[in-house]
């Protein structure tokens, strides 16, 4: 293994929630369930697998209460859930849910039109989430967005993305995702990013990172966060995903790519490779298209090639 690398990664599979949210066709509350149930097979033990937002905004997760009825439940499996406000708050907790996660905007232009409110706004807007929740023991993650690039201002300065962090993380979340949404990010972006929020008081053992792969980085970035002590990594199984918010965001770092990466670098995940890709595969086959994941292609059964003609069938 390479020197400075963790022994241990703890991959945060977002393909239910984060992955599914952006197909254009309703998945049935049972493949879903199917496919929290396969992932929790292949050993992933974190899933965010809903989020308890307005059905007119996301109408893909409008079954969050049924699908949590009939997932599957046993000791060590987390099924964190998206909440943007507190009506959704008070429908996780109806739920039963124990861990939550809201998520933010490092721009003032994302914020409005994701959240359609101001960063001061949307921060107004979690605390009072953040504050009920940690006041009923849950677990809180923040999400950050468009920490490294913006599709309408550009780079993000460095500052700009850990004032919104440390801000978030005051209200008392438990955890910092930092979501590269738009996947412009590189290695001495990311690096240089962590050391910021070190140096602000949230060190990497509070964070998480969260890639997209638009430019080819998102493993790259990966190995990065790795490096300057991050042990959390977001992916979506198959690559599911984007953003229906910001049309340049393509799909997530697909989990299999990184299993395979992290497989090489003697990193254990407790994940079965075969047994991901399996279900990334069929996945797929009911979403009507191949998974981009490199990882998956390359592990699935080649067709046999047609049989040549014999020189007399002419």
């Amino acid at each position: 293994m390479l020197s400075g690398l963790p022994e241990r990664v703890t991959i945060y599979e977002v393909g239910p929630r984060d992955g599914l949210q952006n197909e254009k066709a309703v998945v049935p509350v049972d493949v879903k369930s199917e496919f929290v149930t396969r992932l929790a097979d292949a050993g992933l033990r974190t899933i965010e697998t809903t989020s308890f937002v307005h059905p007119k905004w996301v109408p893909q997760l409008a079954d969050a209460e049924q699908l949590l009825d009939v997932l599957p439940r046993s000791p060590g499996l987390r099924y964190p859930v998206l909440v943007p406000n507190e009506r959704g708050l008070d429908r996780a907790l109806a739920n039963g849910v124990r861990e939550i996660a809201v998520f933010g905007s490092a721009t003032e232009t994302f914020a409005r039109r994701n959240l359609n409110r101001t960063v001061d706004e949307s921060l107004a807007m979690f605390a009072p989430v953040v504050r009920r929740a940690r006041a009923e023991g849950l677990w809180v993650r923040a999400y950050v967005s468009m920490v490294c690039g913006d599709p309408w201002e550009g780079d993000v300065p460095i500052p700009q993305v850990v004032s919104v962090a440390s801000r978030m993380m005051d209200m008392g979340c438990s955890q910092l995702s930092l979501g590269d949404t738009i996947g412009v990010g590189t290695p001495g972006h990311v690096t240089a990013l962590i050391e910021a929020l070190a140096a602000a008081g949230i060190g990497p053992d509070r964070l998480a990172v969260h890639f997209h792969d638009t430019y080819g980085q998102a493993l790259a970035n990966t190995l990065a966060a790795l490096r300057a002590g991050v042990t959390v990594v977001d992916a979506s199984a198959g690559g599911l995903g984007g953003c229906p918010y910001a049309e340049s965001a393509t799909g997530n770092l697909p989990t299999e790519d990184l299993v395979w990466m992290l497989n090489g670098l003697g990193i254990d995940t407790g994940v079965d490779l075969d047994k991901l890709a399996a279900t990334s595969r069929w996945m797929a086959e009911r979403l009507g298209r191949p998974s981009p994941s490199r990882v998956v292609q390359a592990l699935s059964p080649t067709p046999s090639p047609a049989p040549s003609p014999s020189p007399d069938s002419e």
